[in-house]
């Protein structure tokens, strides 16, 4: 009996895609730009292109891995003899905000405004993390007492040792041989966006921080991130417009007061220009209604032998 072409394990609740694995051998998958109400993660065993992501391009050559947030836009571009194996999951089935005391992926992985989505890895790397995926698809498919369980066991493991992979490369090491001073211009930049996004949104209050001109600031900020200082607040606002919009009840109005947003609708615009989706529509899809709704019900179905 010849194995499944996909591994896909699906919500009885409502037929939504809760986990998937499959395998690829060209780029048909990835030529277009894709937004996916899941998180997917690419694990290509060989082959080169161009990753377009959010604001910036990535060259890349296998073996790497990519992660990719829900609605988060990408696509491979000039992609040659492209070949790997794909797994996305869906947030009501594992949320990594929920569980990021123990996996430590938010911001790392996923929602990494900094740095590329891609991760390099050696041959022994590669090996281990298709190891992982082979020990997920019997899972998939074999309705059993504590499946659910199973499969998050073995995808936190995958994730953890990720997490670790990319946490030991130097967080600026793409920046090449600039000097100290413009290194820590840039790591100094990335904290200040972290405590201060919700009150100051524009790149000139962040250059008079820093005691920088916005134009200087601005060209050490495309050295190193590949991005503008808009982009880097923007996307940083969205990440947690994201996370309160998945994890809690408070209402779009709250949230957009609360990331310094006067305007409820000026809010929403924002929101939907950057996540290419409403935030009612994301809260609708993967957010905090659709995870109440239906996160008991996935244990539930998974636990019944014959539901799937």
């Amino acid at each position: 009996m010849s194995a499944p072409a996909a591994y896909t394990l699906t919500n009885p609740h409502n037929g939504q895609l809760a986990i998937k694995i499959f395998s690829f051998r060209d780029n048909s998958h990835f030529d277009h730009l894709q937004r996916l109400n899941y998180y997917s993660v690419i694990l290509l065993a060989e082959g080169e292109g161009t990753l377009s992501a959010d604001f910036a391009q990535h060259d890349f050559r296998g073996p790497n891995l990519f992660f990719f947030a829900p609605y988060q836009p990408f696509m491979f571009t000039s992609a040659e003899n492209v070949g790997g194996v794909v797994l996305h999951f869906h947030p009501d089935f594992f949320c990594i905000h929920k569980h990021q005391k123990e996996v430590a992926c938010h911001g790392v992985l996923f929602n990494n405004i900094y740095q590329s989505p891609a991760l390099a890895l050696s041959g022994d790397d590669l090996n281990e993390f298709h190891a992982l995926v082979e020990q997920m698809k019997p899972a998939i498919i074999k309705p059993e007492l504590g499946q659910h369980e199973l499969l998050v066991s073995w995808l936190k493991i995958f994730l953890i040792r990720a997490s670790r992979l990319k946490t030991e490369q130097a967080p600026l090491s793409s920046a090449g041989p600039a000097d100290n001073r413009k290194t820590e211009l840039a790591q100094n930049l990335r904290e200040a966006i972290e405590s201060h996004y919700r009150t100051k949104h524009g790149a000139s209050a962040y250059a008079a921080m820093l005691h920088i001109s916005p134009k200087v600031l601005g060209r050490i900020t495309k050295t190193y991130f590949n991005k503008t200082i808009t982009n880097l607040v923007s996307e940083r606002i969205i990440i947690e417009a994201k996370r309160e919009l998945y994890l809690t009840s408070r209402t779009v109005k709250e949230i957009a007061y609360g990331l310094g947003f006067e305007d409820e609708y000026y809010f929403s615009r924002f929101f939907k220009i950057n996540a290419d989706v409403s935030p009612q529509t994301f809260r609708e899809t993967v957010g905090f209604a659709r995870a109440e709704e239906s996160s008991g019900a996935i244990l539930k179905g998974l636990a019944e032998p014959g539901r799937n």
